[in-house]
């Protein structure tokens, strides 16, 4: 049976380098560890799935206030191990941090998906998000 863990640490997020780097496969550990440290001060922790010791699945949140929506949850950086997926992970994932959001008292819990990942927005609207805008960048670097 898996089990779900909060992360809030910096020294246990290392430990989990090798299921960021199937999102990210050129992060080092120093690279890692330095987002981390610019992270963690603003709320930053991480939800992992563990069964036998093996992380399955990895969810970065935040709980935060917005003018717009007032307390949300922002889901972050969600990935299921290359060798778990379909398998309900994501559900597992997704469903405690939107009990997490409701225990938290949150008005609603955000999240992007990238607009060629269609696969991510079938799995959100499933799971009753709706797109509400665009998410627009504008590359400085």
């Amino acid at each position: 049976m898996p089990q779900l863990i909060e992360l809030g640490n910096k020294a246990d997020m290392l430990e989990q380098l090798s299921i960021i780097q199937q999102l990210y496969p050129d992060y080092t550990l120093e690279i890692y560890g330095d987002l981390l440290d610019k992270m963690i001060p603003h709320n930053y922790k991480q939800l992992i799935v563990v069964e036998n010791g093996i992380t399955m699945g990895l969810a970065g949140f935040w709980i935060g206030t917005k003018l717009w929506c007032g307390k949300y949850l922002e889901m972050d950086n969600v990935v299921v191990h290359e060798d778990f997926r379909s398998k309900g992970i994501g559900s597992i994932m997704t469903n405690y941090l939107n009990q997490k959001a409701i225990d938290e008292n949150c008005n609603m819990i955000a999240l992007d998906a990238y607009t060629t990942n269609f696969g991510a927005q079938k799995f959100y609207m499933n799971h009753g998000f709706v797109p509400k805008g665009f998410h627009f960048v504008k590359y400085l670097k």
